[in-house]
């Protein structure tokens, strides 16, 4: 399965905010990272992380500045949007995807500003 098109597929599922959809793009084991922040492995802990984010919102989205793909590894720069609370909230975020020969993700790693995301949290 072609790599950008699975990371595509992840990104257009994001607005649903449904956890258990986006979790069947993941392999069992797969590693989520949002730097600098802990990373997180397996279903379990992956759900609740998007649970942290995704629950509390009534609107998400991930809108792709650029994509790349290089062999297994699919390269994103994004504004990532939430609507949690009522606040609006915009962070840019480059995303590295890692992808198996099955199609899943088996590792997603985040880097953003932390501090942007706190502020405008309030």
């Amino acid at each position: 399965m072609d790599p950008t098109k699975v990371v595509a597929a992840f990104i257009a599922a994001v607005p649903r905010r449904d956890v258990e959809e986006l979790l069947g793009f993941f392999t069992e084991d797969a590693v989520y990272h949002n730097i600098p922040i802990a990373p997180v492995s397996g279903h379990a802990a992956i759900g609740a992380t998007l649970r942290g984010f995704l629950e509390p919102a009534s609107h998400a989205e991930f809108e792709v500045l650029a994509i790349a793909q290089v062999g297994d590894k699919v390269l994103t720069e994004r504004i990532d949007r939430f609507t949690i609370n009522g606040k609006s909230i915009e962070l840019p975020v480059m995303g590295t995807f890692e992808i198996d020969a099955r199609g899943k993700i088996r590792a997603w790693r985040d880097y953003f500003d932390l501090a942007q995301f706190t502020k405008q949290m309030g």
